[in-house]
């Protein structure tokens, strides 16, 4: 019971990464806001987890709409009457495509929520953390913040930008009592797949020669993935502060 009489909220949270991890903070004694833009799926989950106890709370909202951050945030402080977790866990991909060929409408849509939704969280996160004298952050980014060859070019930027966001938080607010970490999952069965059924044949093909050769040759359960988040998120983990860290079954080793 890790997050007794704690409140967290999990973006992403009706799949994934996002459902496993909503479903580890309230197995382990929090209290979630669970965060999806799509809504049916999100309040199967809610209903699934009062039905055994859990305290949680289902919000439909778009991260990259400043007013949808503001009302996930407000839904959490009005609902529980305080935060002490954030998790950024919502993200898109980008049919692997590289910058010549990325339009102004695709970069700017995976920068929006994968990117700008981490930012517009924290901004708002960070004042009610310093009300409370602290709060905890943990960061989704990925293999793709980490190297070049992983992805297209939006979803690379923007997670290299989540690992930057990361440790500037921590820089700026760990002796106020804030902590900002990040995992970095390399491959996950979860639906988020290259982001759509017509991927960009110059990247797939530049790409996925890379990926068959270096990848780890097992593919991560979410729940290992929520794990990690957990901890970083926990207590047990009150020294770790601007840590990137990789959950990739040892790729960025090799």
């Amino acid at each position: 019971m890790r997050f007794e009489q704690q409140v967290a909220l999990v973006t992403g949270a009706a799949s994934g990464i996002g459902r496993a991890l909503v479903q580890r903070l309230v197995a382990e004694g929090a209290a979630v806001v669970a965060v999806d833009i799509v809504e049916a799926p999100l309040q199967a989950l809610v209903e699934e987890l009062r039905e055994q106890g859990a305290k949680v709370t289902g919000c439909t909202a778009n991260v990259a709409l400043d007013s949808d951050v503001d009302t996930m945030l407000t839904t959490a402080t009005s609902v529980y009457g305080r935060l002490d977790i954030l998790c950024n866990n919502a993200g898109i991909m980008d049919l692997m495509t590289p910058v010549a060929d990325v339009t102004l409408d695709l970069w700017e849509r995976v920068l929006a929520v994968n990117l700008n939704g981490p930012f517009l969280a924290c901004r708002r996160a960070i004042p009610l953390f310093l009300e409370q004298g602290g709060g905890n952050i943990v960061n989704t980014a990925s293999e793709a913040g980490l190297r070049g060859g992983t992805a297209g070019t939006p979803y690379t930027v923007a997670k290299h930008g989540v690992v930057g966001l990361t440790r500037s938080i921590a820089f700026h607010y760990g002796e106020r009592g804030i902590r900002c970490n990040a995992v970095c999952p390399g491959a996950v069965a979860t639906a988020i797949g290259i982001g759509g059924s017509a991927p960009s044949e110059a990247g797939l093909s530049r790409v996925s020669p890379f990926l068959q050769a270096s990848a780890p040759s097992r593919i991560a359960a979410p729940e290992e993935i929520a794990a990690a988040i957990a901890f970083l998120a926990s207590n047990d983990a009150s020294y770790l502060n601007g840590a990137i860290l990789p959950v990739d079954g040892g790729w960025f080793a090799a």
